[in-house]
């Protein structure tokens, strides 16, 4: 499945538009990566404890909005956004939501 930011794909045609599709995943964060990320900060550095939660859950919408446009038949989704959030009770959880537009490409 072809996936793109942008409203067209280079040098080929949508012959269909077949709707949005989307994607979301809430985490929450649990005590031994609050943790390890206030270690890193105090030290500094990256959180990768946080980071591979994030790709993981990123990837997780992904899977979803790819579902959702190959059930509706399509083979690729232009204008691709994604949304990062803090939800909960005291920013406890965080939501991905991805979303975009699925087309049959000619």
């Amino acid at each position: 499945m072809i996936i793109t930011t942008t409203p067209t794909i280079q040098g080929r045609e949508i012959a269909a538009y077949k709707g949005i599709v989307c994607g979301e995943v809430v985490i929450g964060a649990h005590l031994g990566k609050d943790i390890l990320a206030s270690f890193t900060n105090l030290v500094g550095g990256r959180s990768n404890a946080y980071e591979s939660t994030l790709r993981e859950t990123r990837d997780g919408a992904m899977d979803e909005m790819i579902e959702e446009a190959r059930k509706l038949g399509a083979n690729a989704i232009v204008g691709a956004k994604f949304d990062y959030t803090v939800i909960g009770q005291n920013g406890s959880m965080m939501m991905v939501a991805v979303s975009g537009t699925a087309v049959a490409l000619a």
